[in-house]
């Protein structure tokens, strides 16, 4: 369990900036994915969906309800992947996974 607010707080600015970012980046899609593809077992979805599908479609929702439930996230490490995908492309949504990934961790202790 989150027992500090200010966790809580603090998850759902990021959620809120990553959100805005994916749209600022033209990212963020109009088009829900069919259920097969949001139903891959992949990390990250990599089978079925773009990575910034699985960022709005399958992170986003799912960090909602854990924060909204108070549950610890897992450690994450999602900037990686970004890296990977975009390389040097959509810099601003880099950094906010990038503390996404500081603050899950400092969730951990």
């Amino acid at each position: 369990m989150i027992h500090d607010p200010k966790s809580i707080e603090q998850g759902s600015d990021l959620l809120f900036e990553l959100e805005e970012r994916l749209k600022a980046a033209g990212l963020w899609s109009a088009v829900t994915p069919s259920q097969e593809a949001l139903a891959s077992q992949q990390p990250f979805a990599c089978d079925t969906l773009a990575f910034e599908q699985w960022l709005q479609f399958i992170f986003i929702p799912r960090l909602q309800i854990l924060l909204k439930t108070h549950t610890v996230p897992p450690p994450m490490q999602i900037q990686p992947m970004a890296e990977v995908t975009w390389q040097r492309n959509y810099l601003s949504v880099q950094r906010v996974l990038v503390r996404f990934d500081s603050w899950s961790q400092s969730q951990h202790g």
